[in-house]
């Protein structure tokens, strides 16, 4: 959603700033991907919404939760700068915006590490060799290093369709078919 891009771009800034000066840039990428997947499960989501729970008790409950993650105990310390974090979100009614803020924080971070994020899905799998020489096209092609994720999507037919960012390389014969279709209705 729009709105919580908004609501998410200042939050994820700060917090690459502070990720960025006390280099634990990975330590609260991890974080936050732990803490956006607790926040999004429907349990918690009720109590969120529950005018009972006040924000302390919802603070302490979400770091008991996030302290069984070991990835999110920057997040679970309670006097550390995450539960200053979290403790903002809740009294900011901003926790929902959790997921949005882990996904532009993983922006900043690739940016400044020179890095991206890429998905490829094919019809079948893809062999080591298939993906190394992808790795290396997209990498001179980008000009970053790529960290390169394999996903089968049957619905493609064949081919690949390849995702790093908003650059999208659809090769799949499911695409071409449908661009013939639409040709051929002309």
């Amino acid at each position: 959603m729009a709105e919580d891009n908004t609501l998410a771009r200042p939050y994820a800034q700060a917090l690459f700033e502070l990720a960025s000066a006390d280099s634990t840039m990975a330590e609260w990428a991890a974080a936050l991907d732990a803490a956006s997947l607790v926040t999004q499960q429907e349990q918690l989501l009720k109590l969120v919404d529950n005018p009972a729970i006040t924000s302390d008790t919802l603070l302490g409950l979400l770091q008991d939760v996030l302290g069984g993650i070991p990835s999110a105990a920057i997040l679970a310390d309670k006097s550390s700068k995450g539960a200053n974090f979290l403790k903002l979100l809740i009294e900011n009614d901003r926790l929902d915006v959790l997921p949005e803020i882990a996904t532009r924080f993983e922006a900043l971070k690739d940016a400044a590490e020179n890095t991206i994020d890429v998905t490829i899905s094919s019809a079948t799998g893809i062999n080591d060799s298939q993906a190394s020489e992808i790795t290396q096209a997209l990498t001179t092609r980008l000009g970053r290093a790529v960290n390169v994720t394999t996903t089968i999507d049957e619905d493609l037919i064949g081919g690949a369709v390849i995702r790093a960012g908003d650059f999208v390389i659809d090769g799949s014969v499911r695409s071409q078919l449908t661009k013939l279709s639409g040709v051929l209705s002309k």
